[in-house]
């Protein structure tokens, strides 16, 4: 990525667009899946049930559109599916790359278990992973479409390593495959991107290794890709500034969640990149106002400019209960416009800490 970087976030600017200014709305990636979602999972899985895998299929074709309409209707500039096909971040990928294998669930925590998976040989890629799934979304739909994939990072350290000398070198021939995903999502039209690492939040000290992957992750794609990474909450002041030299447009982070502690953390040295700013808390039922997220809006210009600025929740949503997910990216969007048509008039003065 060249030091001038083209600007990859005009082009989800809507023909229709009643603004001048533009927050570029979005949301992290998962949604709460409909309840009858999860029944066809147990039907498929009941040999007596006579639901194969292919009405299996469609309920999740059915699920996705659904769902993809749903952030149409709450005005999302860049849609996502909700994540209807996948599983867990770490199992769905391991599922599809070879040299990873499964071995029954692991205690993670109180009576939660996590089917993590092993790397018993040398990871490869054998087969694109998303491209279906985003060719569908783009087919219901005309709004662009954001693709989250699971980081080589977190991949690598949700993962037993059985196969290499260190969790470095797997995340590094993880962050190869990565690639060569988004090779073909590129191919396949994609152009927003974004590279999900929670594992970072828990090991801050590994943003070298990360800041290495995306070295890997980012080569030879176009400079009309934008990339984007989310790291969910932790100690950013462990990652930042050294976060700025990684190769990505756009950084996704979780500062609602913390009631904004952290945004101070920003503001020295300045922030260089996109930021797109959590303004709803996805850990809590209760349904911000637009007037509150237009307030958590205006702690997003303490960063960085309105050109600059995503406005997104802080984190996936699908434990949400669906209703509550829709009214918090309902009032996200009704937020964000009536930002931009104060900005516009002048009624609000911006005051980055860049300036």
């Amino acid at each position: 990525m060249s030091s001038d970087p083209v600007d990859t976030r005009e082009q989800f600017r809507p023909a229709d667009h009643p603004s001048e200014h533009f927050l570029l709305t979005t949301v992290v990636g998962s949604y709460p899946k409909p309840t009858w979602l999860n029944r066809a999972k147990d039907l498929a899985e009941d040999e007596d049930r006579g639901f194969d895998d292919d009405d299996l299929a469609e309920a999740m074709d059915d699920a996705a559109r659904l769902i993809t309409e749903e952030h149409v209707r709450a005005g999302i500039d860049a849609v996502v599916d909700g994540e209807m096909r996948r599983n867990e971040m770490v199992e769905y990928f391991a599922d599809r790359i070879e040299g990873y294998e499964f071995n029954g669930p692991v205690k993670v925590w109180g009576h939660n278990y996590f089917d993590k998976p092993s790397v018993a040989d040398e990871v490869a890629y054998t087969e694109p992973w998303l491209v279906d799934e985003f060719e569908f979304t783009t087919g219901v739909t005309d709004r662009p479409v954001k693709v989250p994939i699971t980081g080589p990072y977190t991949l690598a350290s949700w993962s037993f390593n059985e196969a290499y000398d260190s969790e470095a070198e797997l995340a590094y021939e993880l962050a190869d495959l990565v690639n060569e995903e988004i090779e073909a999502l590129v191919e396949a039209g994609a152009r927003y991107i974004q590279i999900d690492e929670p594992a970072l939040a828990t090991t801050p000290d590994d943003h070298a290794i990360v800041g290495e992957c995306l070295e890997h992750i980012a080569d030879g794609v176009p400079e009309d890709v934008r990339l984007g990474l989310h790291v969910c909450y932790g100690d950013y002041s462990r990652i930042y500034p050294e976060i700025l030299e990684m190769p990505v447009h756009e950084y996704d982070l979780e500062l609602a969640n913390g009631d904004y502690e952290q945004l101070d953390v920003f503001k020295e040295p300045e922030f260089t990149k996109d930021l797109a700013l959590g303004v709803v808390d996805v850990h809590t039922t209760d349904v911000e106002s637009v007037e509150e997220i237009k307030e958590n809006i205006l702690k997003g210009f303490e960063i960085v400019p309105p050109e600059r600025l995503t406005v997104s929740p802080d984190c996936g949503v699908k434990l949400l209960p669906r209703e509550v997910a829709y009214e918090k990216m309902e009032n996200m969007v009704t937020a964000a416009r009536e930002v931009e048509a104060e900005l516009d008039a002048g009624e609000i003065t911006v005051g980055y800490a860049g300036e």
